[in-house]
C-alpha cells in the first residue's frame, strides 16, 4: 500500500501582521475559504487561529473562531485542529477557551517555554497599518509561557472533549517534556507530533537539527507517535521534502511562513499546499485524505465536534 503524508495546512496564525502580505487571512470569511481552499488542494487538517477582522491582531475569544468553525464544517470534511498556543501575550486560560467550548478533533498544544523572537522580521517588513503592528514585532522580551502547570491545565480541561493534540515541539527539552506527561498518563499513543525549526528561540532549521529531533523522538517514544514538522520562512519547503523522504508529515500556511519562492509571497495557502503535495507525490508517495488522517491519528470523526 502507498504510504500517505498528512498535509496540515495553517493557515493565518498569530505571527504575521496584515501589513506583511495582502493575501493574509483576516476576517472570518477570508479564514473560512483559505481553509477550505486548503483542504481542496489536498491538506487533510487545517489549523486554525482567529483575529480581529478590523485590524488583523491576534484574537482567541470563542466569538471569533465560530462564525469560520461553522462554515468550514459545512463546506468541508477536513479535519479542523484549533489552536491552545493563540499568542505569547494571551493568558493560558484565554488560550484554552476555544478548544474548550468547540471539542474539535485535534486541538495544538505547545510543550514548554520559550524566548520567542518576531524582531527578525522587522529587517524587511518596515512599514505598518495598524499601530499594533511594529511593537508586538519588536518586543525582545517575550516569553511563551507553556509551563508543566499549563500544559496539565490544557489537557485536563480538554480532555472530557476527546480532542486529541498536535504536540509542538520547538526544542529536544520538549519531547522529554511530552515523554514525562506520557509516563504519566495524561496523554495517549498515537501522539502527533509537530517538530518546530527556524523561529528565533527554538531550534535552528539546518538538516542536522531535522536529524537529531527525529532521533530524540525514536528513542523516546518508538512506534507510538506520528512525525510531522514545520519549517519558518524559507525553510517551510525544504523541511517539508526531508521530512516526507523520511517518512513524515508535513504542515505548510501563512502562519509559517508568508512565500511561495525567493521574493514571491503566496497568493493563497492552497498554493503552498500545492507545492507540499508536489514534492510528497515526486518522491512517489501520496496525500492523505482527512478520513485516512483521522485513522491514522485515530480521531473521534467530524460528527463528535461542538460545532
Amino acid at each position: 500500500m502507498t504510504r500517505k503524508i498528512i498535509i496540515t495546512c495553517a493557515v493565518t496564525g498569530a505571527i504575521h501582521t496584515p501589513s506583511m502580505s495582502p493575501h493574509l487571512p483576516i476576517t472570518a470569511e477570508q479564514i473560512a475559504d483559505a481553509a477550505i481552499g486548503a483542504a481542496e488542494a489536498g491538506a487533510a487538517i487545517v489549523h486554525l487561529h482567529a483575529r480581529d477582522p478590523v485590524d488583523g491582531r491576534p484574537d482567541q475569544s470563542p466569538e471569533a473562531f465560530a462564525p469560520f468553525l461553522r462554515v468550514i464544517k459545512q463546506r468541508s470534511d477536513c479535519v479542523v485542529n484549533i489552536t491552545t498556543g493563540g499568542a505569547p501575550t494571551m493568558t493560558i486560560e484565554q488560550r484554552v477557551k476555544p478548544a474548550a467550548s468547540f471539542a474539535p478533533e485535534v486541538a495544538s498544544l505547545n510543550m514548554g517555554s520559550m524566548n520567542f523572537g518576531l524582531f527578525g522580521m522587522l529587517n524587511r517588513f518596515k512599514d505598518f497599518q495598524h499601530d499594533w503592528e511594529q511593537p508586538y514585532l519588536a518586543n525582545k522580551d517575550i516569553l511563551f509561557r507553556n509551563t508543566f502547570g499549563d500544559i496539565e491545565y490544557i489537557l485536563r480541561t480538554c480532555s472530557e472533549n476527546n480532542t486529541r493534540f498536535e504536540f509542538e515541539c520547538y526544542d529536544t527539552s520538549h519531547l522529554y517534556n511530552l515523554k514525562y506527561f506520557l509516563d504519566q498518563g495524561l496523554v495517549r499513543a498515537p501522539l502527533f507530533i509537530q517538530t518546530v525549526f527556524g523561529l528565533q528561540g527554538g531550534i535552528g532549521a539546518h538538516p542536522e537539527d531535522v536529524l537529531h529531533m527525529k532521533r530524540t523522538a525514536d528513542r523516546l517514544f518508538g512506534d507510538q507517535y506520528r512525525w510531522s514538522v514545520l519549517g519558518a520562512g524559507r525553510n517551510q519547503l525544504p523541511i517539508a521534502a526531508m521530512a516526507a523522504a523520511m517518512g513524515g508529515n508535513v504542515r505548510v500556511g501563512m502562519e509559517d511562513s508568508l512565500w511561495a519562492g525567493p521574493g514571491r509571497l503566496a497568493r493563497s495557502n492552497a498554493e503552498q499546499v500545492r507545492a507540499a503535495r508536489q514534492i510528497i507525490e515526486g518522491l512517489g508517495l501520496s496525500v492523505a485524505t482527512p478520513d485516512e488522517a483521522r485513522e491514522m491519528l485515530s480521531l473521534k470523526g467530524g460528527d463528535r465536534v461542538n460545532f
